[in-house]
């Protein structure tokens, strides 16, 4: 009896392989709300499968707040994701002119 081949396998294990390349980036743009202080540079790439929490993580470094200081981020000026939300899912659904644009704030700003 002879194999059958399975390209379908091939092609889950190649499409993997391409959520893990650190190559596959998104561009983010970051928005200061209120009194939060402005960035020199607001636009930046980041990994595609990171976590949300990479991205507060990274803002709360740039900004060199600790981490007991409040810093609250939002997608579009709209909702707080949750952290461990994937990058590349928050981008697919809410990109707009081909970035995430992520406000923040060290007070909550919206509901």
């Amino acid at each position: 009896m002879a194999e059958t081949p399975q390209p379908a396998i091939a092609e889950v294990v190649l499409d993997s392989y391409k959520l893990k390349d650190p190559t596959n980036k998104v561009a983010l743009r970051f928005k200061a709300v209120g009194n939060a202080p402005i960035m020199k540079r607001n636009e930046y790439k980041i990994i595609a499968q990171n976590k949300f929490q990479a991205v507060i993580d990274f803002l709360r470094k740039e900004l060199g707040r600790p981490v007991g200081d409040p810093l609250f981020l939002y997608v579009n000026s709209t909702f707080l994701p949750a952290p461990d939300d994937t990058v590349v899912n928050l981008y697919n659904s809410f990109a707009t002119n081909g970035f995430l644009i992520v406000n923040y704030s060290t007070t909550p700003a919206w509901g």
